[in-house]
């Protein structure tokens, strides 16, 4: 009922900028919760930032000054503006959509995933 589709992802020198692109479908009216997590090969899935509905976001400390997440309502997508890169940044970054109201008025409290999108930033 519910599909992200990440984009944007790529290979990006450190210091460079990069812009993630997330859209939520499947007759969606509204989105509580969007979030942007990432993972390494290895290691456990790491939250990143995160956009309520009412407006209010969220970084991971590490994150704080050089990325920025945003959303668009209308359209149901959330992007996340990376800059400053640091080789660390590499991850696999994955949406996620928390309490989804469908167009129908039903309300979906489940966690939805995307597929993840590379970031690679070389040295």
């Amino acid at each position: 009922q519910v599909q992200l589709v990440e984009s944007g992802g790529r290979l990006v020198q450190a210091g460079g900028s990069l812009r993630l692109s997330c859209a939520a479908s499947g007759s969606i009216f509204s989105v509580n919760v969007m979030n942007w997590y990432r993972q390494v090969p290895g290691k456990a899935r790491e939250w990143v930032t995160s956009s309520t509905i009412a407006g209010t976001t969220n970084y991971l400390d590490s994150v704080k000054g050089r990325f920025t997440i945003s959303r668009d309502y209308s359209k149901n997508t959330v992007d996340l503006q990376m800059d400053s890169l640091k080789p660390e940044d590499t991850a696999v970054y994955y949406c996620n959509a928390i309490g989804v109201r469908l167009r129908d008025g039903t309300f979906l409290q489940g966690n939805y995933w995307g597929q993840g999108t590379q970031v690679t930033v070389s040295s």
